[in-house]
C-alpha cells in the first residue's frame, strides 16, 4: 500500500495469515467450525511465499497495494492452489474440505468434478506448492495447530455438507476481507462494530411501541394489534426452532414479529435478527419503519447495486455486506441465493446467520420451483446452526412433510412448527373487515376501458393488476390525478407516492391508484374499495388487506375481476388456476382460512418443487467429497431472467432534488464504497438485461461500472410512471 510520502508499506504475510486464522476461528466457533476455519485462514495464502509472487507484489505499480489481493486478472500471479494442495497432503480426505475453501477464496467455490479436481491435478499447481515450500514459510504456519479432522461430525451429514462448507468458506473470506481492509484503510476499522446489543434495541422498541399505542385511536383493530404483540412476546419463551405467525393482513405482523424476535433473541442469547422480505420493491418500507426505531443499527441489503462479479476490484469486494449489524433487512432473493452461492461476496455473510432469528415475512411467497431446496436449508439452519425461523403471513403455506402416490411430488417439509397465535380462527373472525365479490362468469373478461370507466365512478379506489404493462395500460385510461405504482419506479419514488397516498387517504381526499402486486405486502394503505385481477388466493387475500385496513367501515369491498389477458405463464397462471379450483362450487367466504391449505397443496402439486435439480447437485460423494457447488449456485436463481440495475435520476416530488446526482458523482470518484451503494439502492430500477443493453446501445444509459448502469437521457425517467424502457418494456419478466 502506498503511503502519502510515496513509499510502499507491505502487508507482512505471516501477520496476515495469523490474523485471518484467529478471526476465522472466532467466526466458526458458534457452529463448531473453529478448528477448520483456523487452518483455512493459516494456509489460504501459502502460495504468496513463492518467489514469483513476491517479485510481483514488490513491482512498482499503481495496483500494488490493492490489486495484489485479487486473482484471475491479466498479469496477476495465482497463489490459492498451494494451500489447497498442502491441506490435502497434511490431512488426507479431511484436507479436501480446506482445499475447497482455500482454492476458492478469491474466485469462489468450485465444483469438484471438472473444477477443483482438475485444478489440483495440474503440474503448475504442484509447482506452485513446490516453490512456496522452497521459500521456507514459518514452521508455525506450515505446521498449524494440532487438529484431527472428523468428517462424521459434519452438521446434517451428507445432506448438510454443502451448507457447512459454505459456512466455513464464509468464515475464511470475511476474515480475509476484514484483515485486508484494516491494512488498506485503517480508519475504516474504527467505524465497524460498536453496534448496540439486542437488549438495548429491545428497550428502544418497547419505548416506541408505548408511544405508538398512546397515539393510536381506540378502535377494535388497534386493541387486537396490541393483543397480537402480547401473544408474540409470550410465545418467545418457547424453545428455539420453527414458528408460524398467522395473522390476517392489517393485524400488525411487522411490529409483532419484531417483538417476538427481540424477546426470543434476548432470552436465548441470539446474535441478530434477519428480516426477510419477498420483494425488492417493498424492502424500503419495512427498513424505514425499523430505522425509525433502531436508527443505524439496521442494515438494509439487497442486490440492486452489486456489480458484475467477473469485474470485481479490491474495493468492490470490500464494499459487500457481511451482516455484522444486529438487525438486517434483506430480500428473499439475497437471503436464499446467498445460502446456495459460490461467490465470495455472496457467501461472506453466512457465518453471521448462526444463532440468529430469521423472520420470513409473507412466507407464502416462497417460490414453488425452489421450494424443496429452500425447505432443506431452513431445516439445516434450525437443527444445526441455532437459527429460529418465523413464518409470518396471513396465508400460511402448506409446508409440512407430505408423501404422495407419485414419489416425485413428495415434500421434505418443516415439521414441528409452533403457532404463535393461540386461536388463529377466532382472530380471523374478529379481524374480518371486507366482503369479497367474485365475477358471475369467470369466462367473461372485462376490458381495460370498461374497467377504467367503472373505477372512475368511485372517489377512492385501488386497482391491482398482474404486470407492469397492464398497470401502465390501465393507468393511461384513468382520469387525471390517478396515481401509479410499479417496480419501474425507484424506491425513493415509490416511497414518495406511497406517502402521498397515505396523506390523501388520511385527509379524506379522493384517491385513485393503479398498482402491480408490490402494494400487497409491506404497504399499509387503507382504501374503502379494492379491485384485484384474478390471481393466487394468497395475493387476493393480501389485496384485501389494503381494504378497510383500520376497520373504520362496517365492511369494505374487494372486487375480483377477470382481466382481458390471462396471467403470464408459469407461477402466476398456476396460482390463478389453483384459486379457481378451490373456489369451484364454494359458497362460503372466499377468504375462509381453511381454504388456504387446499390452495397451497394444489399449487405445490402442480409445480416441480426442485425444477433446477439443485438438491441432486448438492448430494456429496462420500468417497471423494465431490459436490457441485458452483453449478448449484448458477441454477439456484429465484429471478430467472437476468436483470440489470439502472441508477435513475429521480428528482423527488418537487422536481429539484439533486441527491442522486451527487451520489453518482461520488461513485465515479470513489468506486463502490459500501455506504455509497447502500444510498444508491434508493435510486435503482431493475430491468431485464436485454433491455439495459438496448438502452446502452441507444445512448439512453451508460455503464458506470461493469453490470451497473446509470441514466443518461433526460427523458428516460417519467415523474409518474418511472423508467420508460420502451420496446415492450412492461412485459412479464419482472412483474412487480
Amino acid at each position: 500500500m502506498q503511503e502519502p510520502d510515496g513509499s510502499w508499506r507491505l502487508h507482512e504475510l505471516a501477520d496476515h495469515l495469523q490474523a485471518v486464522a484467529e478471526l476465522a476461528s472466532h467466526f466458526g466457533r458458534p457452529f463448531g467450525g473453529a478448528d477448520w476455519a483456523r487452518l483455512s485462514g493459516l494456509w489460504h495464502d501459502l502460495g504468496k511465499y513463492r518467489a514469483p509472487f513476491q517479485a510481483y507484489i514488490r513491482r512498482a505499480s499503481g495496483l500494488q497495494g490493492e490489486g495484489a489481493h485479487l486473482e484471475g486478472a491479466p498479469g496477476r500471479i495465482t497463489h490459492s492452489t498451494a494451500g489447497a494442495l498442502w491441506a490435502e497432503q497434511q490431512l488426507g480426505l479431511g484436507g479436501r474440505v480446506l482445499a475447497y475453501l482455500i482454492a476458492g477464496h478469491h474466485a469462489g467455490l468450485h465444483d469438484w468434478t471438472a473444477g477443483l479436481e482438475y485444478r489440483l491435478s495440474l503440474e503448475q499447481s504442484r509447482q506452485e506448492l513446490t516453490e512456496s515450500l522452497a521459500a521456507s514459510p514459518p514452521p508455525e504456519v506450515l505446521r498449524g495447530p494440532e487438529f484431527s479432522p472428523d468428517l462424521r461430525s459434519i452438521p446434517g451429514g451428507k445432506r448438510g455438507f454443502h451448507l457447512w462448507l459454505r459456512m466455513l468458506f464464509s468464515c475464511l473470506v470475511d476474515a480475509d476481507f476484514l484483515d485486508t481492509e484494516s491494512f488498506m484503510d485503517p480508519a475504516k476499522v474504527g467505524r465497524r462494530g460498536g453496534w448496540p446489543g439486542l437488549s438495548a434495541l429491545q428497550g428502544l422498541f418497547n419505548t416506541q411501541i408505548l408511544e405508538l399505542d398512546r397515539r393510536a385511536r381506540a378502535t377494535a383493530v388497534n386493541a387486537l394489534r396490541r393483543q397480537i404483540r402480547a401473544d408474540c412476546v409470550a410465545a418467545a419463551a418457547l424453545e428455539p426452532g420453527f414458528f408460524s405467525l398467522t395473522v390476517p393482513t392489517g393485524g400488525g405482523k411487522t411490529l409483532s414479529s419484531m417483538a417476538f424476535g427481540l424477546e426470543h433473541a434476548v432470552r436465548f442469547d441470539k446474535r441478530r435478527i434477519v428480516y426477510v422480505i419477498p420483494y425488492t420493491s417493498i424492502i424500503e418500507q419495512t427498513a424505514e419503519v425499523f430505522r425509525g426505531i433502531f436508527g443505524d443499527a439496521v442494515v438494509e441489503h439487497h442486490s440492486n447495486a452489486e456489480a458484475d462479479p467477473g469485474q470485481e476490484t479490491a474495493r468492490s469486494r470490500l464494499a459487500c455486506e457481511n451482516w455484522d449489524a444486529p438487525i438486517i433487512v434483506t430480500t428473499s432473493v439475497q437471503f436464499f441465493e446467498s445460502l446456495f452461492a459460490a461467490r465470495t461476496s455472496r457467501c461472506r455473510k453466512l457465518h453471521n446467520l448462526a444463532d440468529s432469528v430469521v423472520i420470513l415475512d409473507e412466507a407464502q411467497l416462497l417460490p414453488p420451483a425452489f421450494l424443496q431446496p429452500i425447505l432443506d436449508v431452513l431445516n439445516l439452519l434450525s437443527r444445526h446452526y441455532g437459527v429460529s425461523v418465523v413464518l409470518s403471513t396471513a396465508t400460511q403455506p402448506a409446508l409440512a412433510s407430505r408423501a404422495y402416490f407419485d414419489p416425485r411430488q413428495d415434500i421434505r417439509g418443516l415439521d414441528q412448527v409452533r403457532e404463535i397465535i393461540p386461536d388463529p380462527d377466532e382472530l380471523y373472525r374478529r379481524l374480518q373487515r371486507v366482503v369479497v365479490r367474485r365475477p358471475e362468469d369467470w369466462h367473461e373478461p372485462i376490458g381495460w376501458p370498461d374497467l377504467a370507466e367503472e373505477l372512475s365512478r368511485h372517489e377512492s379506489v385501488l386497482a391491482i393488476v398482474n404486470t407492469r404493462r397492464q398497470a401502465r395500460d390501465l393507468h393511461g385510461l384513468m382520469p387525471s390525478g390517478t396515481l401509479h405504482l410499479s417496480a419501474l419506479m425507484c424506491g425513493a419514488h415509490r416511497s414518495a407516492v406511497i406517502g402521498r397516498i397515505k396523506a390523501r387517504l388520511g385527509a379524506g381526499t379522493p384517491t385513485r391508484v393503479v398498482s402491480t402486486q408490490l402494494v400487497e405486502a409491506g404497504v399499509d394503505v387503507d382504501f374503502p374499495l379494492v379491485y384485484r385481477a384474478v390471481a393466487g388466493l394468497d395475493s387476493i387475500a393480501q389485496a384485501a388487506g389494503r381494504c378497510n385496513r383500520e376497520g373504520c367501515l362496517d365492511k369494505g369491498e374487494v372486487h375480483v375481476f377477470v382481466p382481458p389477458e390471462a396471467p403470464p405463464p408459469g407461477h402466476l397462471r398456476k396460482a390463478a388456476d389453483a384459486t379457481l379450483a378451490v373456489w369451484y362450487q364454494w359458497r362460503g367466504d372466499p377468504l375462509e382460512r381453511s381454504l388456504f391449505a387446499a390452495y397451497f397443496e394444489r399449487l405445490y402439486y402442480a409445480s416441480d418443487l426442485d425444477a433446477a435439480r439443485v438438491s441432486e447437485l448438492l448430494q456429496v460423494d462420500g468417497h471423494t467429497l465431490g459436490v457441485s457447488l458452483r453449478t448449484a449456485a448458477e441454477r439456484f436463481r429465484l429471478i430467472q431472467d437476468d436483470s440489470s440495475p439502472i441508477i435513475v435520476r429521480y428528482l423527488g416530488p418537487d422536481g429539484c432534488d439533486d441527491a442522486v446526482d451527487k451520489l453518482i458523482g461520488k461513485l465515479r470518484e470513489q468506486g463502490a464504497e459500501r455506504w455509497l451503494m447502500r444510498k444508491l439502492q434508493r435510486y435503482i430500477v431493475n430491468i431485464p438485461r436485454r433491455d439495459a443493453l438496448r438502452l446502452l446501445h441507444q445512448g439512453d444509459v451508460e455503464e458506470i461500472m461493469p453490470g451497473l448502469f446509470v441514466q443518461a437521457s433526460d427523458i428516460l425517467y417519467h415523474s409518474e410512471l418511472g423508467l420508460l424502457i420502451g420496446g415492450g418494456d412492461q412485459g412479464t419478466a419482472l412483474l412487480v
